[in-house]
């Protein structure tokens, strides 16, 4: 379940899984006709989950936050459905706090997060990351994106809708980077007309060396596996994918996402795994720090490896043996 007409949704149906589309609104920082309307929504949310619940009779709600989750906690809550809540981040939005309340255990990513929760509730599992992304090595990765074997590769990414800052300072330094680099660039459907017309004015010698695309489904191991570093924002999967990579980043956080991907990227700069360029920095900052780091091949060397000391590969299993513990009391109590 989830947001209708959500990135979420569209990933659910790639995945070949059920889903189900839940009205709901933030309410966080609204004007007050706005807050109204979407608090409207929140309650046919919330029914609509109360039926489905009444309908398939789960055993374990999963759910990880967001303002899509509320009606659907409160409906899991209502009937006496367990559930798990798990924090992607390490600092828990409105919606996390709040569905805290009503969650049976906790799972968090980090052991910094342990202070938001109760005690006893709480567990660390670390990010759960899709085992295909660390299924190709880096010489395979370079060759399944025609990389060459022997010039730095840069990942630059902003997710699916893409970064328009991080997108445009590529673009704007393109040849600059290009004549040390290869880089691959993920740019989002919303800028891909404009970063394919940009590539199509690139000097000859230089178009073999710049790889973009819209965006990356079963290819992004490859491409995480082939880059020297990357160039992304720093949202909740930072913290279990670039560790399961070893992947050194410069993280530019979101500066409109309140503090969430701030504290996220500072946690992995304070562990040695990447460092932090601001929002209004970068169309500055990104060409002298891309340059400095990869002239550096000891100081990247060492981002990698503590990069790797962060990483979890068990998170997933972790989240399951919660799930099916929780499932397993369910299961008990309807027998009596």
């Amino acid at each position: 379940m989830g947001g209708a007409g959500s990135v979420e949704e569209g990933l659910a149906r790639r995945a070949g899984l059920r889903f189900v589309g839940v009205p709901a609104g933030g309410l966080h920082g609204l004007a007050p006709g706005r807050a109204a309307l979407n608090l409207v929504r929140l309650a046919r949310g919330f029914l609509a989950a109360l039926r489905l619940g009444r309908r398939e009779r789960p055993q374990v709600l999963f759910v990880t936050g967001g303002y899509a989750s509320v009606p659907v906690a409160l409906a899991a809550w209502t009937l006496r459905v367990p559930i798990l809540l798990y924090l992607p981040d390490i600092e828990p939005g409105l919606a996390v706090r709040f569905i805290a309340r009503l969650a049976t255990r906790i799972a968090v990513t980090t052991e910094d997060s342990r202070a938001c929760f109760p005690a006893r509730q709480t567990v660390v599992t670390g990010y759960p990351v899709r085992p295909e992304l660390s299924a190709v090595g880096r010489e395979e990765g370079r060759r399944l994106l025609g990389l060459a074997m022997d010039v730095p590769v840069l990942l630059a990414l902003g997710g699916s809708h893409g970064a328009r800052s991080i997108n445009q300072a590529v673009t704007e330094q393109l040849e600059s980077l290009l004549q040390e680099t290869q880089v691959v660039h993920v740019s989002g459907e919303l800028d891909w007309p404009w970063v394919t017309e940009r590539a199509g004015r690139l000097p000859p010698s230089l178009r073999g060396r710049y790889h973009p695309f819209p965006y990356l489904h079963e290819e992004m191991g490859a491409a995480m596996a082939a880059a020297d570093l990357a160039v992304c924002r720093a949202g909740a999967s930072v913290l279990g994918e670039l560790p399961a990579l070893r992947l050194p980043a410069v993280l530019v956080p979101y500066p409109y996402a309140w503090r969430y991907q701030r504290i996220n990227a500072g946690w992995l700069a304070s562990r040695g795994a990447a460092v932090v360029l601001e929002d209004g920095q970068l169309r500055d900052e990104l060409l002298p720090t891309v340059r400095r780091l990869l002239g550096e091949p000891q100081e990247l060397a060492e981002m990698r490896e503590r990069a790797g000391e962060l990483a979890r590969p068990d998170a997933a299993s972790c989240l399951a043996q919660e799930l099916l513990a929780l499932a397993a009391r369910r299961g008990e109590e309807n027998r009596r």
